[in-house]
């Protein structure tokens, strides 16, 4: 399917609109004769004849006829506008859409500032396609054919003339759209990139300042900036080799109509007010020459623009969402069979190895590791971010793949290490997963997080609108007001990855201890670096390099003496140090 055919799939929903436009533009296009006609026979009639008392008469046409036009025109531009934006719509509509339908490993291969570079250049180039190229291109055609039949039985010599000219317009254009395509494309690629790096600069603006590194990321920039100009410069290129030749081309039918229209006229085979009528008529054929590079500069930019929206319109998710269809409640029993899992992009490196292990309904596991050993990995592939890339997952004796992964998500709850709030309120970022939740519902979960109390705290309580990505809120509230919105959601399933990190030990404690009297009946799972996180779970494992190197209860694992065990008194000791100097200050 090539780009005009995949457009006209949006662009017919106005079809109604477009052959109405069509109509006008066909109009418009057939009045134009009437004023260079109409001023040849007043030269031949009116002012060689002497028939004045036509003057008024002819006048008031060529003017209605102008003034016709000109509405016309008017129309037919507003509705091929509306075209334009309503197709616009519907390729926006199905971009985000399509956008909420990908899983994670589209979102691990496509930056984001590539993503917004479609949402906002590529549609615009499309959008300037349906508004302003298509009407332009139709206009310069019919004006083109007009005048060549129009001029051809005023003159046909004289058009045989101007004629020979287009074999060469012809050639000059074919070669500037294939070299236009190559240009726009690497334009298109070069915005995307320019547009991930200010997106990643404006997420890490703390992290710059904090190192310091302005000067260098202002670098960085100028590199992809320099690159930018660049290919916009190479587009330049392309315009300057071949526009002058088009122009001179277009200015030298010109020079071809005086000269051999007044030999013509001398001689006595054309009318003084022939030639002024076919004078009239050669912006006709001018206009449409000088388009045509910047028409071909518009249709390859928009060709290149509907590649890469096409691209996204057609990648389909690894996990295809399905519809829920009687799916029973989740108990929540979880069983990991010989699992193993590595990314697609990195076939040979296991990021998960054979790893097995049951949880039972109401009981809590918790997971220990070293940083990349694959915890996060291994509790996203229960909620069906990723599938295994051999071995089962079971959610109540049930393969996730079997399970409607919406229905599946919807009774399963994560907690990120990657903490986002959505620039809103407290209130709505809280009761994002469940939205009919009651005020004291999300009260409660809010005490148990122990967030109540600081959002009380805020100019507007839970009205408080918080800043893009939780600007304005230390680590451990947001930690806490995420938490409480995976709480409101009430889960069969919930997963905290290490959701009390930024926290002090006495608080963790305590919202530890407030947890266990919510999640008797979920099946929880912790993942933590804190040992004292995870020594009242039913079930612990350590993971190491991808694999369960030590599983039982807190006091199994101290009794095995491994890795737990070093990392317990490690961090025991600690405590006990911090203990002393405290005493010691105190002293």
């Amino acid at each position: 399917m090539n780009p005009y055919q995949w457009v006209w799939q949006y662009a017919k929903r106005s079809r109604w609109q477009i052959i109405v436009a069509l109509i006008l533009i066909v109009i418009n296009a057939a009045g134009i004769v009437v004023v260079p006609l109409l001023g040849g026979i007043i030269v031949d009639r009116v002012i060689n004849q002497g028939h004045t008392e036509l003057l008024i008469p002819y006048l008031a046409i060529m003017i209605g006829v102008t003034a016709l036009r000109t509405l016309i025109r008017y129309c037919y531009i507003i509705l091929c506008e509306r075209v334009g934006q309503n197709s616009l719509f519907d390729i926006r509509h199905d971009l985000f859409t399509k956008l909420q339908s990908q899983d994670y490993t589209f979102f691990g291969s496509v930056t984001s500032g590539d993503i917004m570079a479609r949402l906002t250049g590529d549609t615009d180039a499309i959008r300037n396609f349906l508004c302003w190229v298509t009407y332009n291109t139709m206009e310069c055609i019919l004006w083109f054919l007009t005048a060549v039949v129009v001029m051809a039985t005023i003159n046909w010599q004289l058009m045989l003339a101007l004629v020979i000219l287009t074999p060469f317009i012809g050639i000059l254009t074919t070669r500037m759209s294939k070299e236009a395509h190559t240009v726009f494309f690497n334009i298109r690629q070069s915005f995307a990139r320019l547009n991930a790096m200010v997106e990643e600069n404006i997420s890490g603006n703390r992290v710059i300042r904090a190192f310091a590194r302005e000067k260098f990321e202002v670098q960085k920039f100028e590199k992809l900036n320099h690159d930018y100009r660049e290919k916009n410069m190479a587009s330049a290129a392309v315009s300057r080799r071949y526009l002058p030749a088009l122009d001179f081309l277009a200015s030298l039918l010109s020079v071809i109509v005086l000269l051999f229209g007044s030999f013509l006229v001398i001689n006595h085979q054309m009318t003084l007010g022939a030639l002024v009528s076919f004078n009239g008529f050669l912006w006709m054929l001018n206009q449409p020459m000088r388009m045509s590079g910047w028409l071909i500069n518009d249709i390859q930019r928009f060709s290149a623009a509907t590649i890469k929206i096409r691209a996204m319109l057609d990648s389909q998710p690894v996990i295809k969402p399905t519809k829920a269809v009687d799916v029973p409640k989740i108990k929540g029993e979880v069983t990991f069979e010989h699992v193993d899992f590595a990314f697609p992009y990195a076939p040979d490196v296991k990021v998960l190895d054979d790893i097995n292990f049951t949880v039972k309904p109401g009981q809590t596991l918790g997971i220990l590791g070293e940083t990349g050993s694959g915890k996060s990995t291994l509790m996203n592939m229960i909620a069906r971010f990723y599938d295994p890339t051999s071995g089962k997952v079971l959610v109540d004796g049930r393969d996730v793949r079997d399970w409607p992964a919406q229905e599946l998500r919807n009774q399963t709850t994560i907690v990120t290490q990657d903490l986002f709030l959505f620039s809103d309120s407290i209130a709505d970022n809280i009761n994002y997963g469940n939205p009919q939740a009651p005020e004291q519902f999300i009260r409660d979960m809010a005490d148990i997080a122990d967030a109540n109390n600081f959002i009380n705290t805020m100019p507007d309580g839970y009205g408080t609108v918080v800043g893009e990505r939780g600007v304005g809120l230390s680590g451990g509230q947001k930690q806490r007001i995420s938490l409480t919105r995976a709480l409101v959601k009430d889960p069969r399933i919930l997963i905290l990855d290490d959701t009390t990190s930024a926290l002090d030990m006495e608080t963790e404690a305590t919202i530890q201890q407030r947890l266990r009297k919510v999640t008797r009946d979920k099946t929880v799972f912790i993942i933590a670096s804190r040992t004292s996180s995870l020594r009242r779970a039913d079930q612990i494992i350590v993971l190491r390099h991808g694999r369960i190197v030590e599983h039982g209860t807190h006091d199994e694992l101290l009794a095995q003496d491994g890795y737990y065990a070093e990392t317990y008194r490690r961090q025991l000791g600690l405590l006990k140090e911090a203990k002393g100097a405290e005493d010691l200050g105190e002293a």
